[in-house]
């Protein structure tokens, strides 16, 4: 069963949220929304917390995640001109995977690329 979602946001273009996750999950697999929140849910918390812990986070053909070091440094602060001392930070890198630059270069979905294999 495909599931059609309008995805149009008149301000960005298209998006695709997570509660529009939520709802997809939802039709495909016959679950409850309260069940497949909490898998919607499950999902993105492991991830952050694997992430907040110094995991990568890797899912094949799709992205990568991982947290990159970045050490302090001295900046300046854009009105007055004056040095500000900047710490070291962690931030969450993504790195795209070979298959989604493809699909997204061509415009195909995944239910398409399956249709078509």
């Amino acid at each position: 069963m495909l599931y059609e979602l309008d995805l149009t946001d008149i301000s960005r273009g298209t998006i695709m949220t997570k509660t529009q996750l939520i709802e997809i999950l939802k039709a495909e697999t016959g679950l409850t929304r309260a069940q497949a929140k909490q898998v919607i849910d499950l999902f993105f918390n492991e991830m952050s917390d694997a992430l907040a812990s110094g995991e990568r986070v890797e899912i094949r053909g799709l992205y990568s995640i991982y947290v990159k070091d970045y050490k302090g440094y001295v900046g300046r602060n854009p009105r007055t001109g004056e040095p500000k001392q900047v710490p070291p930070k962690k931030l969450p890198f993504f790195k795209c995977g070979k298959e989604l630059k493809e699909s997204v270069d061509y415009g195909q979905t995944q239910t398409s690329n399956k249709i078509a294999s």
